[in-house]
Order: C-alpha cells, then sequence, then structure tokens
C-alpha cells in the first residue's frame, strides 16, 4: 500500500516561503484549488497502483496528480511542464515546492503515471507485480465524487437535483490521419515558426529524403531537425518554438514505445448530425440544473448512441448522494427502455419523443385521411380501405406495433392518381401506420405540461458545459490516445470544471452575506 506522506508546512521546509503570501494573491485560482481541496483523497484512490515494498521509492502521488491537473488546464507537453514549474511561482506552491527549489521530478515519471499508475495491480506467485486492470473509469467516478462531496459539505447543491443530460465529442489525438501524417505536420509546423525567426534557416534544415512511406524514416527525420535546432541554440530559448520541440519529442517517445500506438485503434467514426462526422470519442455528461455542477459522466468511443447512457449516468449520480427528480436531453433520451426505466424509478424524463414516433412512419399523410366511424383511410381518390390487420413489433419496426390497411388493387390498377402510388403489375396495394405504444401517449401528454416546457428550457444550460469543457480544458481534441487515456483526461477536466465553478458559487453565496 502507498505510505502517506506526513504534510510538512511550507514555512517548516524554507526561509522563502512568505514569498508565496506576497507574491500569489487570495484570488490565484490554485491557491483557491489548494486552500478548498484536501487532496488526500488521491492516497487511497491510487494505493493499488504502487508497492511500498518493491522498486525505487514513488514520487509522492498527490504531487503526481496535481501535475497532471495543471498539464490539463495549460495544455502542455510533460517536459514543458517542468519547465514552466521552475519559472512559475504559482505551480511550485500548489506543488508544495520551496520557491528556491530547483530539483524537480524527471518528465519521464509524468509518462509513467499516465500510461501505468491509473491501473490495478496483484503480486503473482512468483512476487511480480501484474497490471490485472484499467481503473480510469474509477478514477474519474472517484474525481466526480469528491468534487460533488465538497459541494455538498459547502452547503452548494441540494440532495434532490434535476439533471441535464449530452454528450460532448473530442477529436483523437491523431484524428484519422497516420502516426507518420501527424508527424509530417506538427515538423512542417516547428520549420514554420522557425523560418518566422530566421529565413536562412532554410539552408541548414536536413535534407528530406526520398518518401518511403515508413514511419521509422519519417521520425529519423525529424530528430535530425531537433538536433539542428538544439545545436543552433536560439530556438530553445522561444517560448513557442521550444514547447512545440517539446511536443514533437514527446511524439517520438510514444510512436518509438509502441509503432502503432499513434493510429489510436480504439478511437471511432461518429456523427454529430446528418452530413458531419468526427474521429474520436464522446463523453456522456449530467449536470445539476441548477448549479451546473458535473454530477456523473462517462467515456465512450465515437461510433455509441448517447441515449444508452441514461441509467448509467442517473446511477452514478445517484452513487454520489443525490437524489435524481427529473432527467432532462434531447430526443436520444426518449427511447422505450429510458422512458421505461424512468418511469420505473418515479423519475420525470424531460426529453422530447422522436418525430417518427409523434407522427407515425405514415408516407403521403396528405394523400391519405382516417375515417374514424368506419374505422379506414380513404385514398386521394376517394377509395376506402376493405380490410385492416394488426402487425406486432418486431426488431425490424423498433418492436413498433403496426396496422396495415387493404384497398382493392383492381381500382388502383384503373386509378387517374395511381402514378406514384400504385406499382404496376403489384398483386396489393396497402398503407401502414404505427400506432404509438401507452408509453409514448403518456410521454405525449406530458410535454404538453408547463412543467414540461419549464424544464426542457434549461437544456441550454448542458451546451454552454460542452463549449466551456472545449474552449477552456482543451476538450476538443484528445491528449493521449486510447479510450483509458480519454478517460483520464475526462477526469481532470470535470475535476477542474467542477472546483473552479465550487469556487466561483462559494464567492457568490459570501457576497450575498455581505
Amino acid at each position: 500500500m502507498l505510505k502517506k506522506i506526513e504534510q510538512i508546512t511550507l514555512d517548516d521546509l524554507s526561509v522563502y516561503a512568505p514569498l508565496y503570501d506576497v507574491l500569489i494573491s487570495k484570488d490565484n485560482i490554485w491557491r483557491q484549488i489548494k486552500e478548498l481541496v484536501d487532496f488526500s483523497f488521491v492516497y487511497d484512490l491510487l494505493k493499488d497502483s504502487y508497492s511500498s515494498t518493491m522498486g525505487r521509492k514513488a514520487v509522492d502521488v498527490v504531487r503526481m496528480f496535481k501535475y497532471l491537473l495543471l498539464k490539463q488546464y495549460y495544455n502542455l507537453s510533460d517536459k514543458g511542464l517542468i519547465e514552466r514549474t521552475m519559472t512559475d511561482l504559482s505551480f511550485k506552491f500548489f506543488l508544495d515546492y520551496k520557491p528556491e527549489e530547483t530539483k524537480l521530478i524527471d518528465p519521464s515519471l509524468l509518462t509513467v503515471f499516465r500510461r501505468e499508475r491509473i491501473a490495478k495491480y496483484e503480486t503473482d506467485e512468483k512476487g511480480n507485480r501484474v497490471k490485472i486492470a484499467d481503473s480510469s473509469e474509477e478514477f474519474m467516478n472517484e474525481l466526480i465524487s469528491k468534487t460533488i462531496e465538497i459541494a455538498v459539505d459547502k452547503g452548494i447543491i441540494k440532495n434532490k437535483v434535476k439533471i441535464i443530460m449530452d454528450s460532448t465529442h473530442t477529436n483523437a489525438l491523431y484524428c484519422h490521419i497516420s502516426p507518420r501524417q501527424a508527424m509530417i505536420n506538427e515538423s512542417k509546423k516547428l520549420r514554420k515558426m522557425v523560418y518566422v525567426v530566421d529565413e536562412s534557416m532554410h539552408e541548414k534544415m536536413p535534407k528530406k529524403r526520398e518518401a518511403t512511406g515508413l514511419l521509422e524514416d519519417e521520425i529519423t527525420y525529424v530528430k535530425e531537425l531537433l538536433n539542428v535546432l538544439k545545436e543552433d541554440g536560439r530556438f530553445e530559448q522561444l517560448p513557442n518554438t521550444k514547447e512545440q520541440m517539446n511536443l514533437l519529442e514527446e511524439m517520438i517517445e510514444d510512436t518509438e514505445i509502441e509503432l502503432e500506438y499513434s493510429k489510436d485503434q480504439e478511437a471511432k467514426i461518429g456523427h454529430k448530425s446528418a452530413d458531419t462526422s468526427f474521429f474520436g470519442y464522446k463523453t456522456n455528461i449530467a449536470i445539476d440544473e441548477e448549479t451546473r455542477l458535473v454530477t456523473a459522466a462517462t467515456v465512450m468511443t465515437g461510433e455509441k448512441h448517447d441515449g444508452k447512457e441514461l441509467p448509467a449516468l442517473v446511477e452514478a449520480t445517484q452513487a454520489n448522494g443525490l437524489e435524481v427528480e427529473a432527467v432532462i436531453g434531447d430526443g436520444a433520451y426518449s427511447e422505450d427502455e429510458n422512458l421505461k426505466y424512468c418511469e420505473e424509478k418515479r423519475i420525470k424524463n424531460v426529453s422530447k419523443l422522436s418525430r417518427t414516433v409523434l407522427y407515425g412512419n405514415r408516407s403521403k399523410e396528405n394523400e391519405f385521411d382516417f375515417n374514424k366511424d368506419a374505422g379506414m383511410f380513404v385514398c386521394k381518390a376517394g377509395h376506402m380501405a376493405t380490410k385492416k390487420t394488426h402487425q406486432k413489433g418486431n426488431k425490424h419496426n423498433n418492436y413498433s406495433e403496426v396496422d396495415i390497411y387493404y384497398f382493392d388493387v383492381e381500382k388502383c390498377r384503373h386509378c387517374p392518381f395511381r402514378e406514384g402510388c400504385y406499382k404496376e403489375g403489384a398483386k396489393s396495394k396497402t398503407y401502414s401506420v404505427t400506432i404509438k405504444k401507452e408509453i409514448h401517449t403518456k410521454q405525449m401528454e406530458y410535454m404538453k405540461s408547463e412543467e414540461f416546457k419549464e424544464m426542457y428550457s434549461q437544456r441550454y444550460k448542458i451546451e454552454a458545459k460542452n463549449a466551456e469543457l472545449k474552449q477552456s480544458y482543451g476538450y476538443s481534441k484528445a491528449n493521449a490516445c486510447g479510450i483509458s487515456g480519454m478517460t483520464i483526461q475526462g477526469g481532470t477536466a470535470l475535476f477542474l470544471a467542477n472546483i473552479k465553478r465550487i469556487i466561483k458559487l462559494e464567492n457568490e453565496k459570501n457576497i450575498k452575506k455581505g
């Protein structure tokens, strides 16, 4: 088990510690987060990832986790993050370093932490520690749970909540292109940065080899490019070119570990609309309608359907100690299974039925009218159906029941309106109407209520939350490959978003108190 390191105040460590009180303001976000959150929970969260009896002494796991938060928020490479920590006092303060401290961690430890430490291990018969399961999903759930616990303790969130659900998409790290092409794109970006500084560098750049299409050859070229820039010495002194060099080195390291790594085999093509698609992942999010805090989340590949996640989001919210009164979402959450689930759990489902369910699968609605007295449909020519049959639901019609109306085919053959209605030579003419289920009828009635309309009008809040995640937390693009990496990214981004939201709500509450 990972041993907890005793908390030692900065005053005990350094005579320069008072500088933090002078130079880091009370409203600095990292000071506020540090004062709000007791990070000792991280020890229990990752206790199965470390051995207290084997290997080198582990770097304080809380510090490693804090590094992960900084990396997420500022979208820095591992090396760039360590370099910035050397000169940024707010980073040092948040990470519990002394102001004058220069011996920081090796960037490679951050890489190991992300890829290997957020997992479950056990000792085999030979005494070796063996990875038995990825625990990134548990990691994300625990981070969200911790923020809700803080919000409850502060009296910011109520125990009974209405949650708004939606998914947001994230493009894969290498976005449906080969790792070789990704490396070509990034090295090209670096060269452009260099030429802005000094156009004469064109002559010093390594010569491009004949295109072989091999990833290994592109790696060799990029290494030569980086060596030229390092030997020059100027470009490591410029923040933009230096960070791009760091990112390229990190890309090479990731790719050399496993040459197929960069293709991100787990990412899938998903659709944002009928004519737009993306390659990557979806994060399904539930937020409290009142505070806009994230109460639960799940991560899945891009092609999967949002609506299937409703039960998981409800149950995760409940596991965090909150009672769910209602779920608010778009049509994806109004599937039969979700309506039944909410009815059984006595949860209000505030989502609109699809157009198909509302209006049925009728085609040519203007050409067929229903005669309620006869209980039959009448065609445009005035001919009434001669009989009706009832078809039970099956997997081909989404288990919806259908009424089929039959017309006199002899009349159809000679009808002046037969073009586009009757297929020449057909032995029958039918017209089908999907029958609404009882659960759909109930939902249609609920959709007419003022309560439904009022709650549904709040759905915009989740769209704002998704935009915030992309704009402020780099959630437009994955920073690692695989669903595990995406889930870790989701956990840290949602943790930060919730903590910052809690700080804002707490400050607003204090202002009101006067």
